[in-house]
């Protein structure tokens, strides 16, 4: 996937199919929409191309600290994966912020992003306080000489599946209902890094350390069960997300892996998280050994939901 990061000035020369949003998440919407994308460029031979800003509009234009579900390395990653050809990462400037829809269309998805066509969500918004919207994007499309093609929401029984949707289950804990609306298990990223070195004399078993980013969209501090990718191998484990209330000092939110099974050195190592189900919230121990105690069973717990459902890799 060829990245188009910071910059203005620039030109895709392949014609493209184009697909505008944030994709936080790449939930099962997102997917509905980049697939359709796929599909045009086997049908057309064009380029997939996806449009988003370098950081949210809401960020900037209403001074609010965003939190997110996909960082935005992550995001890069998992389009990567799908196989989308440009991934443009658009400066959000003033003037980028009180460009007019029409403008928008004709500047940057034609002119810059040489679209030819263009899908887009039905409650899709762009330009100047997001006055574009589908009906507008259907409108000009034989004057300015594209396609445009509106792909209506996916749906969870009586909701539109969204982010803010996601969002809300995370809070709950609710990591089955969120691995369902995203259709993949929700996921933590990152390069492992020193903790203060007791999970493995307490477990006998290798940790990993990550500490995820602050705009990371994170569920409820608590014991996870959870499944690891780690150069290209897979392998079960239990997961902490917190800030170790047991153990002396102040210690940043963390996200601490138990792998099962695994016999290597973590550090430096790039893994992947995935959490597949909140057993408990954490908690302060008494002592280190009342909490070597409770690991021990948490151990147990995560082997057995494993086991039980059986959850490949």
């Amino acid at each position: 996937m060829k990245r188009i990061t910071g910059e203005t000035e620039f030109r895709i020369e392949e014609p493209a199919v184009v697909a505008v949003g944030k994709f936080d998440g790449r939930h099962k919407g997102h997917q509905k929409l980049l697939n359709r994308m796929m599909e045009w460029k086997k049908r057309c031979g064009y380029q997939t191309a996806v449009f988003t800003f370098d950081l949210s509009p809401s960020v900037k234009i209403e001074s609010i600290p965003e939190r997110v579900i996909t960082t935005r390395e992550e995001r890069r990653q998992s389009l990567a994966d799908m196989g989308i050809d440009y991934l443009v990462e658009y400066p959000f400037t003033e003037e980028t912020a009180h460009m007019p829809a029409e403008e928008f269309i004709k500047k940057i998805l034609l002119e810059k992003m040489n679209a030819k066509a263009i899908v887009a969500g039905s409650d899709c918004g762009f330009g100047y306080r997001r006055q574009g919207n589908a009906e507008l994007l259907l409108r000009l499309a034989p004057k300015l000489g594209y396609e445009a093609e509106i792909i209506e929401k996916a749906r969870d029984e009586q909701r539109d599946i969204s982010s803010s949707y996601i969002k809300e289950e995370l809070d709950a804990g609710h990591m089955e209902k969120v691995s369902l609306l995203l259709g993949e298990p929700y996921s933590v990223s990152g390069t492992v890094v020193h903790g203060n070195h007791i999970g493995g004399p307490l477990l006998d078993c290798p940790t990993a350390n990550l500490i995820p980013p602050a705009e990371k969209y994170l569920p409820p501090f608590g014991v996870y069960v959870s499944r690891v990718h780690v150069d290209g191998a897979c392998c079960g484990g239990m997961t902490n997300i917190g800030r170790k209330p047991t153990v002396e000092g102040h210690w940043p939110v963390g996200v601490e892996t138990l792998l099962f099974g695994w016999d290597g050195d973590l550090y430096g190592k790039k893994i992947r998280v995935e959490l597949l189900h909140f057993e408990r919230p954490e908690q302060k121990f008494g002592s280190l050994e009342e909490l070597k105690k409770q690991l021990q069973y948490d151990k147990e717990y995560a082997a057995s939901y494993l086991d039980k459902h059986k959850s490949p890799c």
